[in-house]
């Protein structure tokens, strides 16, 4: 039976200032990305039939149709699917299981997922110029940083309701650069201890410099088939076994409640029920780290812990490269890169582990499942994928 599977990935290698080569473009960035996932592949361009992509780039002007300018600038004859969904850094998770369906279903046969930005050299990210204008008039106007005030509410309500703390944020920061540190294309990879989290500057109360992404250039791409083309394949095929996706809310004020993440809650329940899978099922996890809070909460919303557990979860190096439960094993976006979007990182990762490919932050243990979920706006959306070496 035809199976929709993901057979390449790539990612833009970024300096040791966190941009990309020098004359970059975030259409360049894809391109480059594009051509070297193909390569692993028996595919070309012209085999391509599906299209997606998501980004801040361009926006007010061409960047509005992101789909439309990237069919030009690869010479993509007529595609069949596109897929221009935007819900913020979970965006591309979202568009693995809409090509998912569109694969499954005949639309298309081959698409490309595609991720590109020039934040930091470009200097781009600036979300202080935004209209106060629809859900947002009631946060902005009283002074809430965007997005790292919402954030900095969430944190706030969880040590409140649960007693997570400073300490507690902070395991999750120094697993992240303890796996960096292992990855070449990582751009943070210096050491890191709790107390230089907790020290760090202030930025929002409870969060600290340490607790907050990254701002890097990057970019990436996902190669997706069906297995009707299984021998022309470099890589073995990487399947879909379940996913979920939903969203609540635009303003953090309109978060039904800000101590636990009730999107991702639904979302990976969805995945769950899709795939026949439990979270005991699950060998490590790709959770989308925008900030260190965002980690906590999906540890518990995800199941792999009790709501409000989390603060012991994470205790003494558990999701780092010497714990039981690896997670963001390229060191996330908290250490390895944050263009600014970064869930498409999260599948790429993922099926590097999945595929062995990963050098010297390899995990060693017999891999067979992994859950990816991404976490977009401000708790706002999310999207859970379970990919796994075998087909449902």
């Amino acid at each position: 039976m035809r199976e929709p599977c993901i057979v390449a990935v790539s990612d833009a290698k970024i300096d040791e200032r966190g941009c990309s080569k020098k004359d970059s473009s975030v259409l360049s960035i894809q391109k480059d990305c594009a051509i070297e996932a193909l390569e692993k592949t028996g595919l070309s361009f012209s085999d391509i039939d599906g299209l997606a992509v998501a980004g801040l780039w361009g926006m007010p002007g061409p960047g509005v149709m992101q789909p439309n300018v990237l069919t030009e600038y690869l010479g993509i004859s007529y595609p069949k699917w596109l897929d221009g969904t935007n819900t913020g850094g979970s965006a591309f998770i979202f568009h693995l299981q809409h090509a998912y369906q569109a694969i499954k279903n005949k639309v298309c046969n081959n698409v490309l997922i595609l991720y590109g930005s020039t934040q930091k050299s470009k200097k781009e990210r600036n979300f202080l110029d935004r209209p106060a204008i629809f859900s947002s008039q009631f946060d902005m106007v009283a002074g809430l940083p965007s997005p790292v005030g919402a954030y900095a509410l969430a944190a706030q309500r969880h040590m409140y309701e649960f007693g997570s703390n400073k300490e507690t944020l902070a395991e999750i920061a120094v697993a992240a650069r303890n796996w960096a540190k292992l990855n070449p294309n990582a751009y943070k990879k210096d050491n890191l201890t709790i107390d230089d989290v907790i020290n760090s500057q202030a930025i929002c109360s409870p969060l600290s410099k340490l607790d907050c992404c990254l701002v890097t250039d990057g970019g990436g791409a996902i190669v997706m088939s069906n297995t009707d083309r299984i021998s022309d394949f470099k890589n073995d095929p990487i399947y879909i076994r379940g996913f979920g996706e939903t969203s609540s809310h635009s303003s953090i004020n309109y978060m039904e409640d800000m101590s636990k993440l009730d999107v991702a809650i639904k979302s990976s329940e969805d995945a769950y029920n899709m795939s026949k899978i439990s979270p005991k099922d699950i060998d490590f996890a790709m959770i989308y780290d925008s900030f260190t809070i965002t980690v906590l909460m999906s540890l518990e919303a995800l199941g792999f812990c009790e709501i409000g557990e989390g603060k012991d979860f994470v205790k003494n190096g558990n999701l780092g490269p010497k714990g039981s439960f690896p997670i963001n094993t390229n060191g996330g976006g908290l250490s390895y890169c944050h263009p600014g979007m970064y869930s498409i990182f999260t599948l790429i990762e993922a099926c590097r582990q999945l595929w062995g490919h990963c050098g010297e932050r390899q995990l060693k243990k017999n891999l067979t499942n992994v859950l990816c979920h991404g976490t977009g706006g401000v708790l706002s959306s999310a999207a859970t994928a379970i990919l796994s070496k075998e087909s449902i």
